[in-house]
């Protein structure tokens, strides 16, 4: 290198180090408004506007009626690390959305930038100009009181940023579920978006978060939504979740909030995922708004530029908390339908159209003399193997299937009065000899027989593994597998609950570990790749959940294979057996694949098919 190209030590203009900084906090224009918003919030607004123009590109306006600005704190504004979110110059204990004095300034090193403010109490509002970094005087200037903000041509003064944003719509999207996030935390401020002349979002102050959470969410979330209420010492999760039957393909309705701050982290993710394991296929996702109440000290929200993410002092007792607490209200939910009869569905249903009488046959003809033995080992409806079980006296179990132990009886008026006043009712038939038809004192039930039943079977054969533990079956050689550094360290370091879990690993000279027995329910399976899934998940922060789910998925193949099929004729007393056991179940509105075992339809509903209500 000659000396006429070789660098030299100096410090960078200001005007470079504000763009800098905007490359690291203006990602796009979500990022503006999540940060312009999130000042509105600090300042004490109770309405926010929102308007844009190209999906935010040509222009943004931030309106809200907070605290406002007097003209030297405008000045400040826009300087570098001004702050007022920092009076004890604490980076530790921070109690506000955010505190960076660079997010004003380099925002107008990249756009031309306009804010304008009036204090309460004050007569005049003024307003401070920034163009491509260069400030202009303060001046007064008609306004109300608040602060409107005003962020013009977003990286006209960096036109290489400018290829990498998406389509207008892409971006709107975008800025529309930031708004969402800031929404769902704060549901007592009214929120609005503007497009191009339209009003995409519009939400009135709340009084409660279940009220906004159905503005949002809509009236399918309202009506299954389980609240979730969980502390430990200082740390508190509240919110709401799904019931496992509403669902989708993706994470993208899971909102989780950290001091309430809307925040992305795979902890928080993972403990979610865990939490649904036995009651959701492992490919659908909830729809959960969690909202998490640490103490400012033991959680780092300045690990990620834009605050997206945090990192916890203790993670295990976060996911723990989150495990435990979504857990205890879907079992508390567990006796819920996946949903009631929609009204869009009650308003398809058309009225028949007269035809000739067909000639039915009965619907069912029960028996006097049926009766069916319960599966070996004991246990009520010949569910439950010994204590102690094989595999093979498992398989046995779920391959039991429905055997109630109980003589089949014609049912009786005085028995159908009695029954309806259970809460899946008495049963009065059976559909396609696939779903049983029971009435209760408001209305009807209609049951899937095989989805009801498989999870029956399901949670009796984890109460079995419970009570006797994970069989281990001994490998007549021993699996060699090598893994890097990292990866042999955190396995062997979980190598106390993979023990419990049925794998028994261990050190095997340098840079491998050596498998001696594995899960009897697994017997088959690739280990060395279930070995370096485990190992995957332990390196992004998880546990050994890995194994826990493949456990799981052997078990719930096991139920599903061992349960009363669709198409089997059943008696009245069996239906009747099966809802009464159903009753006293956990979980038992989803079948352990996430789909609905009943559904209800009311009275009411109905007299509104026929024209008795109106």
């Amino acid at each position: 290198m000659s000396p006429q190209t070789k660098p030299v030590l100096r410090r960078l203009p200001d005007h470079l180090v504000n763009q800098i900084a905007a490359g690291e906090v203006i990602e796009r224009p979500a990022a503006v408004v999540k940060e312009l918003v999130e000042n509105a919030l600090d300042a004490g607004a109770t309405r926010v506007d929102v308007t844009l123009r190209d999906g935010g590109a040509s222009l943004i306006v931030i309106e809200d009626n907070g605290r406002g600005m007097t003209p030297d704190e405008l000045e400040l504004a826009v300087e570098r690390h001004a702050t007022s979110k920092l009076p004890d110059n604490d980076l530790v204990h921070i109690r506000t959305l955010g505190f960076r004095g660079e997010a004003l300034p380099s925002i107008g090193s990249v756009a031309r930038l306009s804010l304008l403010s009036r204090p309460a109490g004050q007569e005049q509002a003024y307003e401070l100009k920034v163009e491509g970094g260069v400030k202009s005087p303060v001046r007064p200037a008609p306004g109300g009181f608040g602060t409107r903000i005003e962020v013009r041509d977003l990286f006209y003064a960096t036109p290489a940023r400018l290829k990498f944003l998406k389509t207008p719509r892409t971006e709107s999207d975008h800025i529309r579920d930031s708004l969402l996030r800031l929404a769902m935390a704060h549901p007592h401020i009214a929120f609005s978006l503007t497009e191009e002349g339209r009003t995409p979002l519009r939400l009135s102050a709340a009084d409660a978060l279940p009220v906004r959470l159905r503005q949002i969410l809509g009236d399918g979330f309202g009506q299954s939504a389980l609240p979730v209420d969980l502390e430990r010492g200082a740390v508190c999760l509240s919110g709401q979740i799904s019931l496992p039957t509403l669902n989708e393909s993706t994470p993208r309705h899971q909102y989780l909030f950290v001091n309430g701050r809307p925040v992305r982290d795979r902890v928080l993710l993972g403990a979610i995922r865990a939490a649904y394991m036995d009651v959701l296929a492992h490919d659908r996702h909830p729809l959960v708004a969690l909202f998490l109440s640490v103490p400012p000290e033991d959680v780092d929200v300045n690990v990620h530029p834009a605050k997206a993410e945090v990192r916890f002092r203790d993670s295990q007792l976060i996911r723990g908390l989150i495990v435990s607490g979504l857990r205890h209200a879907l079992a508390a939910g567990g006796q819920r339908t996946a949903t009631s009869v929609s009204h869009e569905l009650l308003e398809r249903l058309q009225p028949a159209q007269p035809m000739a009488p067909p000639v039915i046959a009965p619907l069912y003809a029960p028996s006097s003399s049926l009766s069916y033995p319960a599966a070996s080992g004991g246990g009520r409806g010949g569910y439950y193997a010994a204590p102690g079980a094989s595999t093979a006296q498992l398989a046995e179990v779920s391959a039991a299937g429905f055997a109630p132990q109980m003589r089949a009886t014609e049912a009786v008026p005085e028995q159908l009065h009695d029954a309806v006043h259970y809460p899946l009712g008495g049963a009065v038939g059976q559909i396609h000899n696939t779903y049983i038809l029971s009435q209760t004192h408001d209305g009807f039930v209609i049951t899937d027989q095989h989805a009801a039943h498989e999870r029956l079977t399901w949670e009796k054969l984890k109460a079995q593994q419970a009570a006797t533990g994970v069989v281990r079956q001994a490998l007549l050689l021993p699996e060699v597998i090598e893994l890097d550094a990292g990866d042999l360290s955190r396995v062997l370091g979980a190598a106390p609950q993979l023990a419990q879990l049925g794998l028994v690993v261990e050190e095997f000279g340098h840079g491998a570990l050596v498998v001696r027995e594995i899960p009897a329910l697994l017997n088959g399976a690739d280990i060395p790749a279930l070995v370096r899934d485990i190992a995957g998940e332990l390196a992004e922060g998880g546990d050994v959940q890995r194994l826990q789910i493949r456990l799981e998925e052997v078990l719930s193949t096991q139920a599903c294979h061992g349960s009363v099929r669709a198409g089997r004729p059943l008696t009245v007393p069996e239906m009747n057996q099966l809802l009464r056991e159903m009753e006293a179940t956990p979980l038992s509105g989803q079948c352990n694949h996430g789909r609905p075992t009943h559904v209800k339809l009311s009275l009411a509903d109905i007299e509104k098919l026929f024209g008795r209500r109106g």
